[in-house]
Order: C-alpha cells, then sequence, then structure tokens
C-alpha cells in the first residue's frame, strides 16, 4: 500500500459502524455503516434481494426496483422494473434518473397502452432531456453541474418479456439453467458503453471520423477526449452542447477546440426477449461489482447460496476481492470511511431477480399493490463531511 494512501488512512480510518447507526426497518431495508440492504422481497415475478455499498463522500450509486403497474392505466402493463444508475461526477443525475425515469416510462406505456423498447427509449430520451433542463436552470450559479452523468441499466419483466435497457457499463446478467447438466450458465445482456472495448472506440471513431482524439490513452485508460470512460449516459451535458462547454466549467473539463456535434450519447442499448423455465434469474449491477467478479463467479455464488440475503454475500464477495487486492484484511477495509474508501473500490450496487415461473405466468391479471424500494446509502449535510474525502 502507498505511503500516502496510509498517511490518508491514518488520519481517518475508525470504524464506519461507530458513526452511523442502523436505521430503518427491513420493510425498506437495513443500513450498517456504509452497506444498506434487503435481504429478500417479494416482486410480481418472484423474489429479489438488494444492496449498495459506499464508497464515495456523496453516494453517487442510485437504484429502484418497483412491481406493479407499469403505467398510469388500470388496464395498462403490469410486470416489474429494476434500475441501477451509476453516477459520475457527483450524485445529482443518478438521483434525478432514479426520480423521473421510472414515471417516465409509466407515462409513454400508457401512450401505447402497452410496454415496448419504443416506450423504454423515450422514457430514456425524456429523462435526458429534463435533466438537460436542471442543467441550464443551474448554469449560471452551479456550472459544474454541466460535468456530472450517470450510467442507467434497465431490466423490465412483463408478460415473460424480458427487456434490458443500458446506456453506459452497468451490466445485466442471466442465470439460465441446463437441464443436461445441472449448471447454470451466465449469459450477459447488456452491451457495454465504455472505451476499455475496442468496439466502443470504433463506433466512436465512426461517428467523429474528422477526430482523431475522439478516443485518447491516458494514463493507461482509453477515454473519449481523455475525460470520461463511458460512451453514453444520462446528463454529462459538458460533452453534449458546446455552450456548456465553457467558462466557468473548470478547466479540466474544457476541450480545446468547440465541438458541432454532441460526443456523447444517451441512447439506450435495448434487448428484447421471451423468457424460458429455465430462466432463473437476473443480477443487475453497476460495475463496481463487475471490477472483482466475473459473470460466471457471481451467478455460481447465487445459484449455491440461499436467495435470502444474496445480494449482500455478492457485495460482500467483491469487496473481499477489493481488500486481497491491496493486501489486506477486509475487515480493515471495512473500518475506512467514505470518501477514503474510494480509493478501495467503487460504489457497489446489486439487485439479484428471481424468475418465479408460476407467477410469471399469472402476472397478467395482477390487480393488487405495487412494491416501490429504493437502495439508499449516507448522505450527510455538506457540513458534517470528512476534511480527508475524496472526488471520483
Amino acid at each position: 500500500m502507498s505511503a500516502l494512501l496510509m498517511k490518508i488512512l491514518s488520519t481517518c480510518w475508525q470504524p464506519a459502524s461507530d458513526r452511523y447507526t442502523a436505521a430503518g426497518v427491513d420493510a425498506a431495508g437495513r443500513q450498517d455503516g456504509l452497506l444498506w440492504y434487503k435481504d429478500i422481497g417479494q416482486h410480481l415475478n418472484g423474489e429479489f434481494s438488494m444492496a449498495v455499498v459506499q464508497a464515495n463522500n456523496l453516494l453517487e450509486d442510485q437504484s429502484q426496483i418497483e412491481s406493479g403497474a407499469l403505467s398510469l392505466l388500470d388496464s395498462g402493463p403490469v410486470g416489474t422494473f429494476v434500475g441501477v444508475y451509476d453516477g459520475h461526477g457527483g450524485p445529482e443525475t443518478s438521483r434525478f434518473v432514479n426520480d423521473h425515469l421510472f414515471q417516465n416510462l409509466k407515462r409513454f406505456a400508457s401512450e401505447q397502452q402497452s410496454m415496448s423498447a419504443d416506450v423504454i427509449r423515450k422514457a430514456f430520451q425524456e429523462t435526458e432531456e429534463g435533466f438537460l433542463s436542471v442543467v441550464t436552470r443551474q448554469w449560471p450559479l452551479r456550472p459544474q453541474i454541466a460535468a456530472v452523468g450517470s450510467c442507467c441499466l434497465v431490466g423490465i419483466v412483463c408478460s415473460g418479456t424480458l427487456y434490458v435497457a443500458n446506456a453506459g457499463d452497468s451490466r445485466a446478467v442471466l442465470g439460465r439453467l441446463v437441464k443436461a447438466t445441472g449448471e447454470v450458465l451466465a449469459i450477459q445482456l447488456s452491451a457495454e458503453h465504455n472505451a476499455v472495448h475496442e468496439s466502443v472506440r470504433q463506433e466512436l471513431h465512426s461517428l467523429h471520423p474528422d477526430d482523431s482524439q475522439i478516443v485518447v490513452l491516458k494514463h493507461n485508460v482509453w477515454r473519449v477526449k481523455g475525460l470520461i470512460q463511458v460512451s453514453r449516459s444520462i446528463g454529462d451535458v459538458y460533452l453534449k452542447k458546446a455552450e456548456f462547454n465553457r467558462e466557468p466549467l473548470y478547466a479540466k473539463f474544457r476541450l480545446r477546440e468547440p465541438f458541432k456535434r454532441p460526443i456523447l450519447s444517451a441512447e439506450p442499448s435495448i434487448t428484447v426477449q421471451q423468457l424460458q423455465p429455465h430462466d432463473q434469474f437476473l443480477i443487475f449491477a453497476s460495475d463496481g461489482l463487475w471490477e472483482h467478479l466475473s459473470n460466471q463467479e457471481a451467478v455460481d455464488i447465487v445459484k449455491n447460496h440461499p436467495h435470502a440475503g444474496i445480494a449482500r454475500r455478492l457485495v460482500k464477495t467483491a469487496l473481499q476481492a477489493a481488500a486481497k487486492k491491496r493486501e489486506m484484511r477486509y475487515s480493515d477495509l471495512k473500518k475506512i470511511d467514505r470518501g477514503v474508501r474510494r480509493h478501495f473500490h467503487d460504489d457497489i450496487t446489486v439487485i439479484v431477480v428471481f424468475l418465479d415461473w408460476n407467477l410469471i405466468n399469472k402476472s397478467s391479471s395482477y390487480k393488487g399493490p405495487s412494491l416501490s424500494i429504493k437502495g439508499a446509502g449516507i448522505n450527510l449535510p455538506v457540513i458534517s463531511f470528512a476534511p480527508c474525502s475524496t472526488t471520483t
């Protein structure tokens, strides 16, 4: 471990559980230090488990599960909606998405009286335009909000159909049973928009053939314009609208030459498929999980352990791997406070959705109450922030 990190830790090291007390009841989830979790719950199509661990000073990951009506009409589609929103540069965009995307989706589903890829695409665009309006209003007093954005991963189970939409580098993985062997195979469902992938770099070059610096290898990491790894997101207006890429935005975000077309996109990649009886569960997670676990490792953990607490188990496994990479004990990692914790791992959000085929077959006639749960974290007033905080 570097001397610099040890110096930082020496001023900030104290058990997180000493600073934050457990809050809430299990119906709405529980808080344990920097970990929030909902070990088990029931959605329209089976059981689910959620967990969030905070690393940033302000939690930048936001998440939700909504089950029941997927439109504003009594006769509209019903099902389960899952959202994982991995923010960067601050929490404003991911919070906005968490508050508005599902409502936008319900409105467009009402207009079309059905669920579809087009409904999802319109909901993403409406959310993007809504956040642009926020940036436009706040720009005179808070210009740095133009450099805040969020990845956006959505999964919807509706009438036996699975929709997965993604903008950014969060990931959805399906666990599918192979009856002949009893194995459960990991099948990645989402396309990732991160410049680390050659296909994404090629896409950017094709969209910007006149810009040889559209992707730059900086500190051994491919970044769009040398600034950001993801090529699609909600927000990040400074790379979509040239009028927001100027003073008083911080110099590190300003490009040397003005751009004529948006550099980043909010357009999601969407897949649609019919679920099969051997599809057992879905894992939705921010990239903080996938930095430490492969798709198959995550699926094997879900397969081999009880449903209750499985999201928390996945988060713990990722944290243990993060500690091992830094040659430290997991118990010591847990003592490191938010902000400083970001040196060791990212915010991590995991939602595991189990699929009960009997319930899926009955769900189209569901008329019961709706479920709505959002992931949580430690978000204290700015005046209480530790002086040793860091930024992403």
